[in-house]
């Protein structure tokens, strides 16, 4: 096996530990969620201020929440019987993305740098 093989090996193993992040906030309606937890007023934000920016229903909301906070991208804290909402600032799932992303770039810039794509030798 080449270093180009090998290289692609490795980025195919990096995108699949992505997977379950990508899938989350591939889906425009998680992305409108994601952007109203960034755009909210402080760190944290309620199930009932989420539906009033992305108009949709309570049930849809905590449901997507789900989905994002099972990828790791966000958390949630609870003070009493409130829960808020966060991106979260999980190292490892963030890291593992921007390792991937990296990676791809590196690749992308040999192949530029060299004229030619990553293509198996003969």
């Amino acid at each position: 096996m080449n270093e180009c093989q090998m290289e692609r090996l490795q980025v195919a193993k990096e995108f699949k530990a992505c997977q379950k992040a990508f899938n989350a906030l591939g889906d425009e309606t998680r992305q409108q969620i994601f952007v109203a937890l960034l755009e909210g007023e402080r760190i944290g934000t309620r199930v009932g201020e989420i539906t009033k920016r992305t108009h949709l229903s309570r049930p849809a909301v905590s449901h997507h929440l789900q989905i994002l906070k099972d990828a790791g991208v966000i958390n949630m804290h609870r003070e009493g019987t409130m829960n808020y909402y966060y991106v979260d600032a999980n190292e490892n799932e963030w890291g593992r993305i921007k390792q991937l992303i990296d990676h791809v770039c590196t690749i992308v810039q040999k192949a530029a740098a060299s004229g030619y794509p990553c293509i198996p030798e003969d």
